[in-house]
């Protein structure tokens, strides 16, 4: 079963509208114990970086979150569901995050239109489970003013050119995040999220 974590905040309806046009019946966990029979989760992002994990401390999920992907179970993060992965994020006057990968995140330099609003190209960086099938250069949506600035390099999937270089997904094992948003990306958007769900359940 997977799970889309709501945490008060994120892009909750979307995700799920996105998972059922895939032919995924996803349930929703407010609390630890909603996820008790899950076997994916997805942390969907909307919103500051303080908050989001102020609603996940308050809600009992920011360890659930960090203790499900150290035991390497399938876990997609979209958006500040990638950013609050890192040890630290500059948003605000600095926060903490979930410290699952080494790096921190940084707002877009000085002079750059933000947010990053819309459509851009990715490019992978190595093979990629969640883009099996998806050309690469592919083009998807984005809505951010930061960036992930991950210390190992290996983690990279994919990165994206608006002005600068700047990660656009990462993967660790069975951990898959995106800054950019799938569900509202069209089809490849949606073919996405069916290839997380179809590794979810080899």
């Amino acid at each position: 079963m997977v799970c889309v974590i709501d945490y008060g905040a994120g892009n909750l309806r979307s995700v799920l509208s996105a998972l059922r046009a895939v032919g995924c019946d996803p349930a929703v966990a407010e609390a630890p114990a909603d996820i008790d029979r899950s076997t994916a989760l997805i942390l969907p992002g909307v919103g500051a970086a303080a908050d989001t994990m102020q609603n996940l401390r308050q809600r009992g999920l920011a360890d659930v979150v960090a203790n499900w992907i150290a035991e390497d179970r399938p876990f997609l993060g979209v958006c500040m569901g990638l950013q609050i992965l890192f040890s630290h994020s500059e948003e605000g006057d600095g926060q903490h995050c979930l410290d699952v990968l080494s790096g921190r995140v940084r707002r877009l330099p000085a002079g750059m239109k933000v947010p990053h609003m819309g459509w851009n190209q990715v490019r992978y960086t190595r093979p990629c489970p969640l883009f099996d099938g998806i050309p690469d250069g592919t083009d998807f949506y984005f809505v951010h003013s930061y960036v992930a600035e991950p210390d190992d390099p290996t983690i990279l999937a994919a990165r994206t050119d608006y002005g600068i270089d700047f990660c656009s997904a990462v993967s660790q094992g069975n951990m898959f995040a995106t800054q950019f948003h799938p569900e509202k990306s069209g089809r490849a958007g949606l073919h996405v999220y069916r290839n997380f769900v179809t590794h979810a359940h080899r």
